[in-house]
């Protein structure tokens, strides 16, 4: 395995979340199927999905259509010491971040992702990122433990680590929650789960790629 190329979210709801991600123009870069009914999920399930968009105002067109969606906005958009950002829980409960460096505006919304990033939640960084690594990925940038990003084929998901309470406080909700992750991530050929608990699973077809245009951008 070289790349993550699918993310799979698992639902309790799908024809809800089969809404949302219609409406909200975030269905291009994630696939959709039923949780599992006896297996539980509470509080924060340790991941979160980023995209990373040319200007501020496509942080904003993303967060007026995921909230018009039914999404909840956990932080509005707005400027930051590092550019713009937004954050979104989508009614399934994933947590959405979207972010441009410029912070200043300059344009209309473009409608267009550049990048798209899972953000995994880690109890040891370390253990972590040797794991990934003899699994075949290769460390793009690495801040000791606090940050690690792996590099990612042309057209694939970004794959990066961050300690578990940070995520969460990056995310705007409390570290605290047990139970299945709901998401399966695709890439290679194996399945395997990580010391996280987060479960990979066989590609299965090219994925959208990261530049494709949002709809409803």
């Amino acid at each position: 395995m070289t790349s993550l190329t699918q993310i799979t979210l698992e639902v309790t709801d799908l024809a809800a979340a089969e809404s949302f991600y219609a409406a909200s123009g975030l269905g291009a870069h994630v696939r959709l199927r039923a949780a599992a009914a006896d297996v539980p999920s509470e509080g924060f399930r340790g991941f979160t999905v980023s995209l990373t968009v040319p200007r501020p105002a496509d942080v904003r067109a993303l967060v007026e259509a995921a909230t018009a969606a039914e999404g909840t906005a956990l932080k509005p958009a707005a400027k930051s010491f590092w550019g713009y950002g937004g954050v979104v829980s989508a009614p399934d409960g994933t947590i959405w971040k979207f972010a441009s460096s410029e912070k200043k505006e300059c344009g209309p919304a473009t409608g267009l992702v550049e990048r798209v990033v899972v953000l995994l939640g880690t109890s040891d960084m370390t253990a972590t990122k040797e794991f990934y690594v003899a699994h075949g990925l290769t460390v793009a940038r690495s801040f000791g433990r606090k940050y690690v990003e792996f590099a990612a084929s042309e057209g694939a998901v970004t794959l990066a680590l961050y300690p578990r309470r940070a995520l969460a406080k990056d995310a705007g909700v409390p570290a605290d929650g047990g139970g299945a992750h709901r998401v399966a991530l695709g890439g290679g050929t194996a399945r395997f789960t990580d010391p996280d608990g987060f479960s990979w699973e066989p590609e299965t077809q090219a994925p959208a790629r990261a530049q494709a245009r949002t709809a409803g951008v």
